[in-house]
């Protein structure tokens, strides 16, 4: 692996592989979630859509710094990111802050840091160095040759549900088994793997569940038992997305988000918004958005020319789709409701942070998969 600085004819050969159609595609879907934002917040008098603005800033310089490091240099550093991550995961559990039930923040001063979110993207390092470093088997990964990435996997999703946050850990979960999966296991192992699911989710409904979150899946499987209760969220979701129709009420004129009738509006069901206000055909224009950006994302993953950054293209691509499907599976009545963002378009600084970091990782890969 030569990891020796770029001369100026290799700069200029990166500065023209980048890709620039990913980029335009998310800071696109990014100014969609501002504009959606901006009238989210309305009735509560909080610009929320100028601190979003700060944050994608802050975030595209962070994108800029991912993609001048070599992503190869990231191989040495996976391991201590992951400690690091894990580290902040604990101090979240001892002296974090606490808000609406849940302790996940870092107060650091002007700021709030949620790690949960930076763990996505240090589970996605150092599962991909385990299978960039460990040798392909051509009939696929036994269980017993994943108990390294299994052990790294158990450790952030238990101090997540501790937290609790349901929601962030099964996005972990979920990002690392996609990883996992393009790599290769073995039928007899995705079986024994799905029999211990249904076992974890039972051990997890007896033991490790709170109250609040047993009622949400309670109110998905009978979605009108408590309708202004735990049922409350989805049931006035549903209101806002269904109003919307066709074409939409137009945008500051979705009732259900003005009237503040719709729960977390400006984050985990930020999508009902922009339904309620530009109806089935907005919907499915934005959908599409997502759609591109995850083609373009696997494309990447495609064409990498080893191991490393595949696999790190796979995790970014993984993280995104997952948020997309499970955020608007969840306002749509679809699936539980479980808290999970909207990417790009739901307000929040370390979920920006996140996805504009893997952003950069992702186009890190790609600038970098014609120089060796």
């Amino acid at each position: 692996m030569d990891l020796v600085a770029p001369g100026r004819s290799t700069a200029r050969q990166l500065w023209r592989n980048i890709p620039w159609h990913i980029l335009a595609l998310a800071l696109l879907i990014a100014a969609l979630g501002v504009w959606n934002l901006a009238s989210a917040s309305r009735a509560a008098y909080a610009p929320i859509w100028k601190s979003q603005i700060y944050w994608l800033l802050i975030g595209l310089g962070a994108c800029a710094g991912t993609m001048l490091l070599d992503y190869r240099y990231l191989l040495k550093l996976a391991y201590p990111i992951y400690g690091v991550v894990v580290l902040l995961l604990v101090a979240v559990l001892v002296r974090g802050h606490a808000a609406m039930g849940a302790q996940r923040w870092l107060d650091l001063g002007p700021v709030h840091l949620q790690p949960s979110e930076l763990m996505k993207l240090a589970i996605i390092l150092v599962v991909a160095r385990f299978f960039h470093e460990d040798p392909h088997t051509k009939e696929g990964y036994s269980l017993l040759q994943l108990w390294l990435p299994a052990l790294l996997l158990a450790v952030p999703v238990a101090l997540v549900m501790k937290q609790p946050d349901l929601g962030t850990s099964m996005m972990i979960a979920a990002v690392a088994g996609s990883i996992i999966l393009v790599a290769k296991v073995r039928w007899r192992s995705l079986l024994v793997l799905a029999a211990g699911f249904v076992a974890s989710a039972v051990f997890a409904w007896a033991y490790l569940l709170k109250p609040y979150q047993k009622k949400r899946v309670l109110a998905f499987l009978d979605p009108e038992g408590d309708v202004l209760g735990a049922g409350y969220h989805a049931s006035q979701s549903l209101i806002a997305v269904g109003s919307g129709q066709a074409s939409g009420k137009g945008w500051g004129h979705g009732t259900q988000t003005q009237l503040s009738f719709l729960p977390e509006q400006h984050t985990d069901f930020v999508f009902s918004v922009w339904g309620e206000e530009h109806g089935f055909v907005g919907a499915v224009v934005l959908i599409g958005l997502y759609l591109v950006l995850l083609v373009m994302m696997l494309a990447v993953a495609a064409s990498a020319r080893e191991k490393f950054g595949s696999f790190l293209a796979v995790g970014v691509a993984a993280m995104v789709f997952w948020h997309v499907f499970v955020n608007i599976g969840m306002v749509t009545g679809l699936l539980p409701v479980v808290g999970v963002t909207l990417p790009l378009l739901s307000y929040g600084g370390s979920s920006v942070l996140t996805n504009m970091i893997g952003l950069g990782l992702l186009m890190n890969v790609a600038m970098r998969r014609h120089l060796f």
